[in-house]
């Protein structure tokens, strides 16, 4: 059976920080990482999808956590194909994905950003988030195939927003297009109670990898602010309902990240912390060594 790496997709969101959870004297950047890194194995830099990753960061990133840990980048936001203002882009450059030259740029500081957690063997995944109108279909496809040429060797996963891509009718035709590039499926739990609501199945689309993602199952996540669409609190219930389909994909992959989003207060590092004493001995401790099994380290070692 592969780890299972569990924690949250953030560390530094302001409802976590002012919540309470991070003990006086661990309050400042070095000290919030440092005190994450005791309780969980794995977090997702959620910041990266808002502004390009400084290199400077990702190198203070590795040196504060231990051997083991792991990040998963979330895409910049221009990459995935999602609105990008124009004050987080690098100066001279407009937020114009249609233009090759600034999306080589962009692509070359991505790359460049997140250097330091490859060359460290942190860097657990790159999580491409698609926007609900992205939807299958030649396009689609022409846009993962020009994402997987410039990730190539890199350790990719695959969030889609659009319902459409795990329907029935399609769910072959997407499972193999992502096996075909090695990437990840993210499976999610929300809501089921809306038209936009993405069916919780768990495809298994690379064998070193899969990423669960809960982003909670508020009725509002289509329509209201971002607390109203993350907030919810998992109950005991809900998170047993997961733990033999979470034990399943682990018995196929490499590595299993289970990432709780529902960012609110401390309700994801308290789901957290419920998830990883129901997974009991399968849950990989803050400071397993399961460095040698990253999927970084993976791609290193099986090839591309």
């Amino acid at each position: 059976m592969g780890d299972i790496l569990v924690g949250t997709c953030s560390w530094t969101d302001r409802a976590l920080v002012g919540s309470g959870w991070y003990p006086t004297g661990r309050r400042d950047a070095e000290g919030r990482l440092r005190h994450y890194a005791g309780q969980f194995p794995v977090v997702e830099v959620d910041s990266a999808y808002y502004a390009l990753p400084a290199e400077r960061n990702s190198r203070l990133w590795a040196e504060r956590t231990p051997d083991g840990f792991v990040f998963d980048v979330k895409a910049f936001s221009l990459l995935t194909g999602h609105p990008t203002r124009s004050a987080v882009m690098p100066p001279g450059l407009p937020a114009d994905a249609r233009d090759p030259d600034v999306l080589d740029e962009v692509w070359a500081r991505f790359t460049a950003g997140v250097a330091p957690l490859r060359e460290a063997g942190r860097l657990g995944s790159v999580l491409f988030q698609f926007p609900p109108w992205f939807r299958p279909g030649a396009p689609a496809e022409a846009f993962l195939a020009d994402t997987a040429r410039r990730t190539h060797g890199w350790p990719v996963a695959v969030e889609f927003r659009h319902p459409a891509w795990w329907r029935q009718d399609q769910a072959g035709r997407t499972h193999a297009l992502l096996a075909r590039y090695g990437m990840a499926a993210v499976a999610v739990d929300m809501t089921q109670t809306l038209p936009s609501s993405i069916p919780p199945v768990t495809p298994v689309t690379s064998p070193r990898l899969s990423v669960v993602r809960f982003h909670g199952r508020s009725p509002a996540w289509g329509s209201g602010s971002k607390e109203d669409r993350f907030r919810h609190t998992y109950d005991e219930a809900e998170l047993d309902e997961w733990v033999p389909r979470l034990l399943h994909l682990a018995g196929q992959v490499e590595q299993l990240h289970v990432l709780f989003n529902n960012c609110c207060a401390d309700a994801a590092v308290r789901a957290a912390e419920s998830m990883t004493r129901l997974l009991g001995p399968a849950a990989a401790g803050p400071a397993a060594a399961v460095g040698a099994r990253t999927g970084e380290r993976a791609i290193r070692e099986g090839g591309s």
